[in-house]
């Protein structure tokens, strides 16, 4: 077995953040053990409560502190009374931006056992990984508000596309589709918008000309978002620009229960800097504190991690015990249709790990 030591940076952060990291980490610690891995922890308090203490969702060096780990396992970020736009402009998008962490990797798997949000046909299973591309699109900085508090007020907020950046997210999402299915599915709105998207069509459409055993599919987002509620099953992998992908994810999750179940990696994919793992539901303030947040997609983040650094054995052992521990309600939480807490959730999987 391999016997390495993997340095981790994990940021809690805010909210249910604080309560499904912990959990993981056991699950993580257990597996990697196992297979003759150690994990090196660092544990960091930034998010929103820093900011209000320090005036910062992270110290000045903070990206410098991270680039000496191996990867970021990140829990949620968000608190009620800071603004949204300024937990993920603090901590988030600058961690992204900083390690060209270009593809954010969402799988969206229908677990035995737990009932799906739609109906789908006799046999059908929704199985689908959604590849956003994560440094630019829609989520730029160029822009700016003009006239505040005036009559003649407004804001301007500019999409940048690339070519680079359009090529490399979708070959990875061809990539992707290579080792499954063999479709791809890209989101577009290029009958409505009129520069970037028509570019995001045709740069996607060149690099398909390179895997001619797989399909390509183009849908208008509003047609695509749609067919993911009445048919997610048909889905293999999505391709989308930041913001399509961020919504898309989410609601594709929900059609196989819950965001409890909604893992998510942003990948420097080859390597050159860290990578970062995290759940997508979010900070949850509405649960937090009471010990029953799901752990599961914290937990499946973290197997993502040990994967991305080259440990498939306790990854799949991490998904195996995940599997068997959704097939029951007694070892499921309450947006899973389940009785267990966070703590209950956690025990089951280490006691599946444990029994392999």
């Amino acid at each position: 077995m391999a016997d390495r030591t993997l340095a981790i940076a994990a940021i809690p952060g805010d909210g249910i953040g604080n309560e499904v990291l912990p959990a993981a980490t056991q699950v993580l610690e257990r597996a990697a053990a196992m297979s003759g891995v150690r994990i090196d922890w660092t544990w960091l308090d930034w998010g929103c409560d820093h900011l209000v203490q320090a005036g910062a969702m992270m110290p000045a060096d903070g990206i410098e502190r991270l680039r000496q780990h191996d990867a970021v396992f990140l829990g949620a970020v968000g608190r009620s009374d800071v603004p949204d736009h300024e937990s993920l402009w603090g901590l988030l998008i600058p961690i992204r931006r900083a390690f060209d962490q270009y593809v954010n990797l969402r799988p969206v798997r229908q677990f035995e056992g737990v009932e799906p949000r739609v109906r789908l046909p006799e046999g059908a299973i929704v199985d689908m990984v959604i590849v956003r591309e994560n440094t630019e699109g829609e989520y730029s900085e160029i822009g700016g508000r003009y006239g505040r508090g005036t009559e003649r007020e407004f804001a301007l907020q500019e999409n940048i596309f690339t070519r680079v950046g359009i090529e490399r997210v979708t070959r990875f999402a061809f990539d992707q589709a290579a080792t499954r299915r063999r479709h791809v599915t890209s989101a577009t709105k290029s009958n409505g918008i009129i520069h970037t998207m028509p570019f995001w069509d045709e740069v996607v459409a060149e690099v398909s000309t390179d895997y001619p055993g797989t399909t390509l599919r183009k849908v208008l987002i509003d047609a695509l978002a749609a067919e993911m509620v009445q048919r997610p099953h048909e889905f293999d992998v999505v391709v989308a620009s930041n913001l399509f992908g961020d919504i898309l994810s989410d609601l594709a999750a929900a059609t196989v229960g819950s965001l409890g179940v909604a893992a998510s990696a942003n990948l420097n994919p080859g390597r050159l800097f860290p990578s970062m793992f995290e759940p997508v539901h979010g900070s949850a303030p509405d649960i937090a504190g009471r010990g029953i947040a799901n752990p599961v997609a914290a937990i499946w983040s973290g197997a993502m991690m040990l994967e991305h650094l080259g440990h498939p054995e306790p990854a799949s052992a991490i998904m195996r015990s995940i599997e068997t521990s959704l097939l029951l309600p007694a070892t499921r939480t309450a947006d899973l249709q389940g009785t267990a807490d966070t703590d209950e959730v956690t025990r089951a999987i280490i006691t599946g790990l444990d029994q392999r």
